[in-house]
């Protein structure tokens, strides 16, 4: 006899055992997520055998935890052939029951922490309580100084009090060389900003963050490296806007192009940041500071064009979605970057890089051309120093030769 759940899954008897309760509610949930048919059939079917088994193993549902599972994954790969995604569908049923609180969450034991990993921890917990820095400067800091740290004190006890100058110079001259030069300028950064916790922490007494040499540079040894404003053009006409990823990704691109957004304030953005009213969107930016930016016409129509109709449903609260199950917000400022690569590759453009950024750049530069002075460009990036701003005055020699007024006397 047949039994259907939840309208579509067709399963060969009705579900048996300790979770069969659970089944059609994990059913709803996967179709909720976004899941195709078939997946949803995958799953809910190795979750209807699985609490088959462990029915016929006598296992309680408080005794339900990863390791039946895995028993149960051994059980079955020695009677019938085993299908890549079997684990992982498994092991969303697992989540699935936790969250609703049919299973106890496990208890594990944690692990004992190295003196170098104690160290690192609370030093993001200042970063992050203290002074709010963002996630992704958290992530870039704490490797530099867990290499910092081993290198001085190895896997023993760390005892910031026994630091010095000399430890903190030789650090940078070793590692410096192997980096290129952003990423030593980074290490650097957070090196002074680790031993000025140490100090306000009361550990260190001295100021080692002054023996920190500075990396050699130029000051602004590049033209900042922007797409052309006809490469933007062309690649936005190269995207179909037929289709939902379509609405999506040009969305996306306008806001790149036209606010000069970061990718990861494109991917924090949330419904309830759009003001259709004032015509105005609030923007979370570096250190979690809100800005309210003038939503162009174009770039509010790509946006309601897009959810209305091409965002799927999710009770998740990001503008931006993925278009692939679990239906959820973008998973970080790489997926901004992967979609531009992929747009610019279709596409068939040629430009600087293959990044977001760029765009961030070219909306500079072409103010600049019309005449914004660095203080409006600023404004508008939302930079928190004004020094940030100056590398849009470097300018290639073809624009200053039409600035330049003649030599009196003419050429000799």
């Amino acid at each position: 006899m047949k039994y259907i759940i939840n309208g579509d899954i067709v399963l060969s008897r009705p579900p048996e055992g300790p979770l069969a309760a659970q089944i059609g509610t994990f059913a709803k949930w996967a179709s909720a997520q976004g899941y195709a048919r078939y997946s949803r059939y995958r799953q809910v079917l190795l979750a209807a055998c699985f609490s088959r088994w462990l029915g016929r193993q006598a296992v309680s549902v408080r005794r339900v935890s990863s390791e039946e599972l895995l028993r149960y994954l051994r059980s079955r790969a020695r009677r019938v052939r085993r299908h890549r995604g079997d684990a992982a569908a498994l092991t969303q049923f697992l989540g699935f029951l936790r969250r609703e609180r049919v299973v106890a969450a496990e208890k594990i034991a944690p692990r004992r922490l190295t003196g170098v990993e104690q160290e690192a921890q609370a030093f993001e917990h200042y970063l992050c309580d203290e002074r709010a820095l963002a996630r992704t400067t958290r992530v870039n800091y704490l490797p530099f100084i867990h290499s910092f740290l081993t290198d001085r004190f190895g896997h023993g006890p760390v005892t910031l009090s026994r630091l010095c100058a000399a430890d903190v110079v030789r650090f940078v001259q070793r590692q410096a060389p192997r980096l290129h030069l952003k990423r030593a300028k980074l290490l650097t950064t957070a090196l002074r900003s680790f031993l000025h916790y140490a100090r306000y922490r009361g550990d260190v007494t001295l100021d080692l963050a002054a023996a920190v040499p500075t990396v050699a540079n130029w000051s602004m040894p590049s033209i900042p490296r922007a797409i052309p404003a006809g490469s933007v053009r062309q690649l936005l006409a190269s995207i179909s806007r037929q289709t939902a990823i379509g609405r999506r990704d040009y969305a996306i691109l306008l806001l790149l192009a036209r606010l000069g957004l970061r990718a990861s304030e494109v991917v924090l953005l949330e419904l309830d940041d759009m003001d259709w009213e004032a015509g105005q969107v609030s923007v979370r930016g570096k250190g979690d500071r809100r800005s309210v930016l003038p939503l162009p016409a174009d770039v509010g129509k790509a946006i309601a064009a897009y959810l209305r109709h091409g965002r799927p449903c999710s009770t998740s609260r990001r503008v931006f979605l993925r278009a692939k199950a679990p239906i959820c917000g973008l998973l970080g400022p790489s997926a901004i970057g992967s979609l531009v690569r992929q747009a610019l590759t279709r596409a068939g453009v040629s430009a600087p890089t293959t990044g977001a950024h760029q765009f961030r750049h070219a909306l500079a530069t072409q103010m600049l051309c019309h005449g914004a002075s660095l203080a409006e460009i600023g404004e508008v990036l939302r930079h928190r120093s004004p020094q940030t701003t100056t590398i849009y005055t470097k300018v290639d020699l073809k624009a200053l030769k039409t600035l330049a007024l003649p030599w009196p006397g003419g050429v000799r």
